[in-house]
């Protein structure tokens, strides 16, 4: 399926205590680019990002945006500061033997205690972090994925539409050429006869040379190929693939022949339809310069 160039996609959802979103746009490259925005505690995830975008995008300047909130405590390791409520206890059990107080020391007592526990980060596994984050990396790339395809499937009817109508030029061309032919030979003929009229020359051998000249004129062969060209374009249209840079050069032919066809016809008519051509021709090649 044609796919465009241009496009964005995005997911916001919570993973595991993680609340994560992804996004991801781009716009016309003629190679794979990539860049990407994410938190400082996990630049690591912009390789794997990277890597996983190009399993499935081709082509195109890519920008990626991820942001990783961890859920307040989901990411905190809480522990009892020992040696600190060891020397609480130790101090208190002390002053009861020397102020005659009662024993009666319990945990409630302890927790009201200041530095009685330790707060720490959790070290946290950058598999566990990039599995959460494909997750929701995965739903922004389908959508991205999506909204490419969409874009692509008005680029592909624009496209054929402009290949119908570069179609009836060419059927235009080869009605024409022939009498366009014809006519440059009789000019040619007569021209070479007036030159040759004080000469003593063998008409065959004029009719011969202008039939060498005029058939320099015709244009067959460009008309075969540019239809040939045509249904190749159309069958890439159909293509599953990535096509875009087959296209880029395909047209590239379309303007070769067009441009030989022109140099080659003497005629008003077809001259003006070579113009029209490549008018239409240009403005396929704009638009597949934004196809994968």
């Amino acid at each position: 399926m044609i796919r465009s160039m241009t496009g964005y996609g995005r997911c916001q959802e919570t993973v595991n205590g993680r609340d994560i979103l992804v996004e991801i746009k781009s716009v016309n490259h003629r190679y794979y680019e990539f860049s990407a925005r994410v938190p400082r505690n996990y630049g690591y995830l912009e390789e794997k990002m990277k890597s996983f975008l190009q399993g499935r995008v081709s082509r195109g300047k890519i920008d990626a945006g991820i942001t990783v909130y961890n859920i307040e405590g989901r990411d905190a390791l809480i522990e009892v500061n020992k040696p600190i409520a060891s020397g609480y206890i130790n101090a208190l059990r002390s002053a009861k033997s020397e102020l005659l107080l009662v024993d009666d020391i319990k945990l409630s007592n302890l927790l009201r205690l200041p530095d009685i526990f330790n707060v720490r980060k959790a070290v946290e596994d950058e598999d566990i972090i990039w599995s959460d984050v494909k997750t929701a990396a995965a739903k922004a790339l389908d959508n991205f994925i999506t909204m490419r395809e969409k874009e692509g499937m008005k680029l592909k009817e624009d496209v054929l539409s402009r290949l119908s109508v570069i179609d009836k030029y060419v059927l235009e061309i080869e009605r024409l050429s022939p009498k366009a032919s014809e006519a440059y030979r009789t000019r040619l003929f007569n021209k070479m006869s007036e030159i040759l009229n004080d000469i003593k020359a063998d008409e065959q051998r004029i009719l011969t040379e202008v039939a060498i000249f005029a058939e320099k004129t015709a244009v067959d062969e460009e008309t075969v190929r540019l239809k040939s060209h045509i249904n190749q374009f159309r069958d890439m249209l159909e293509s599953d693939e990535t096509v875009g840079r087959k296209l880029d050069f395909l047209i590239q032919e379309f303007n070769r022949e067009t441009n030989t066809i022109g140099s080659k016809c003497q005629d008003v008519e077809i001259t003006k339809i070579v113009i029209d051509m490549k008018s239409e021709i240009e403005k396929i090649r704009e638009q597949i310069q934004n196809i994968e």
